[in-house]
């Protein structure tokens, strides 16, 4: 058996590790890398192999960054099964049909200007028509059913309690008569998060693949982050502003107006109109109501009750066309708006951004860590001018960050999560992490006595 780790190696975008087991070959996710442009273009455009090759694919949740290149594996000639359980089936045909909307509008746009300045139009990464075809491998399992990918390996999703569906994966593998027990922790979520159960920490396995996404850094309880996202708005809505919040359209989105909803019904910030500017965002609210297996109990109560807080909130809009969401660039008064993508890569809130940035009344707050190379980084390195769509802006508006509503487990968790199977486990290794944060989560490992942890190079293989 290998791994090939084709993706979020030394870096948190792009999930796509490869492992080859009995002649065949099983992918644990496909996701979209997100960078600077041109490189992020090529990187997910060509595959260090060949998906004609390819068997099966485990997608361990719907983010783009995990699903999103999905529609190139399908189209370069993947001919397999997509397993995922039944809320992430749901949620990524939503997103990966919404990214390539997205990538089509966006390559229209930005074709005029090349146009203007008599350039070679560019072709967006894939179409609708390539993502319709993606969708249809989709294969729906239920959370701790056990299913077969591939010859020799049986497979089990675990809640991993980070979006709705989001899902570790255990593989029990037996090849030439040996047994070895791999998990994918896929991206763990939080304790005492709104809406989702608590992630599960598996017991046992003899190789781990793990986030680290936040091995550098300890979270400090939700409640914290809430009491920020509150003061920020409190203050821009005091001063007459808009807040302007890049957010992903599931998960994020649903937990930033739990929040808003819960400040205004007390009082706190005054009343004022919410919008979320994201079709994606408008659907994924229907599935949240289709899946009430992945709630927390609370949750559930209000789901049973037609209550539940990202629906019966009486100053949220979801806007759905292009007109509604031009139109709230045209307004002056106080608001909030929620918009995709959550790192401001593309999409409708790199409009809002553009048409904001260079008020000083008005905030972006980012609230959730962003890549480098992205705009969203940018933004939260607070350069004095950003490019946007092929223009300049000045940035006069406030930038607040607020790191601890994460959808990711911090370092105390992470840390926990491998220790639980430190008796049993061989080595260790760290993606979906950058250097730094990589880096201090293995030293930390190895303090608890996990010396095999591994921080594998972008396209290295590892024997097992």
């Amino acid at each position: 058996m290998r791994i090939s780790f084709h993706g979020a190696a030394h870096t948190v975008t792009g999930s796509q590790h490869l492992i080859e087991v009995n002649g065949s070959r099983l992918l644990l996710d496909c996701g979209m890398y997100q960078g600077k442009r041109s490189e992020s273009y090529e990187r997910n455009l060509n595959f260090r192999y060949n998906p004609r090759d390819v068997d099966a694919v485990i997608l361990s949740h719907a983010h783009i960054d995990h699903s999103g290149n999905l529609p190139n594996l399908v189209k370069q000639g993947f001919e397999g099964n997509i397993f995922a359980t039944h809320a992430t089936v749901d949620l990524a045909s939503l997103m990966i049909a919404d990214s390539a909307h997205i990538q089509e509008s966006d390559a229209e746009f930005v074709n005029k200007k090349r146009a203007e300045r008599g350039e070679e139009p560019i072709e967006p990464l894939y179409t609708k028509a390539d993502a319709e075809d993606a969708i249809a491998s989709f294969q729906g399992v239920s959370f701790d059913s056990e299913f077969q990918p591939i010859p020799g390996v049986t497979a089990r999703l675990f809640v991993a309690g980070h979006i709705l569906g989001a899902a570790g994966v255990s593989l029990q593998i037996e090849e030439n008569g040996k047994k070895t027990h791999l998990i994918f922790s896929g991206d763990i979520g939080r304790y005492n998060i709104p809406l989702l159960k608590d992630p599960v920490l598996p017991e046992q396995a003899d190789y781990l693949i793990m986030e680290s996404t936040y091995g550098d850094k300890k979270h400090d309880n939700p409640e914290i982050a809430f009491l920020e996202f509150r003061d920020v708005v409190k203050k821009t809505i005091n001063r007459g502003g808009k807040v302007i919040v890049p957010a992903f359209a599931v998960g994020r989105t649903q937990e930033l107006v739990y929040d808003l909803n819960r400040m205004m019904s007390n009082g706190d910030v005054k009343r004022v109109p919410v919008y979320v500017d994201s079709p994606l965002a408008v659907n994924a609210t229907d599935v949240f109501k289709r899946h009430p297996e992945c709630f927390d109990e609370e949750t559930r109560k209000f789901v049973e009750e037609a209550r539940h807080p990202a629906l019966d909130f009486k100053m949220l809009t979801y806007i759905r066309s292009v007109d509604e969401s031009k139109a709230l660039n045209e307004r002056t008064d106080p608001m909030v708006i929620i918009s995709a993508s959550g790192m401001a890569e593309n999409g409708r809130i790199l409009h809002h951004i553009k048409n904001n940035i260079e008020n000083p009344q008005n905030t972006i707050c980012i609230v959730s860590w962003q890549a480098p190379d992205t705009l969203g980084r940018r933004l939260a390195d607070r350069e004095p001018e950003v490019r946007i769509y092929g223009e300049t802006y000045k940035r006069k508006c406030e930038i607040a960050t607020i790191g601890g509503l994460s959808g990711h487990a911090g370092q105390d968790l992470l840390v926990q999560y491998a220790t639980k199977m430190k008796k049993s486990l061989k080595q260790v290794f760290l993606v979906h992490g950058e250097e730094k944060q990589a880096r201090t989560l293995k030293d930390l490992l190895k303090q608890q006595k996990l010396d095999k942890v591994h921080y594998p190079a972008l396209h290295e293989t590892v024997n097992l």
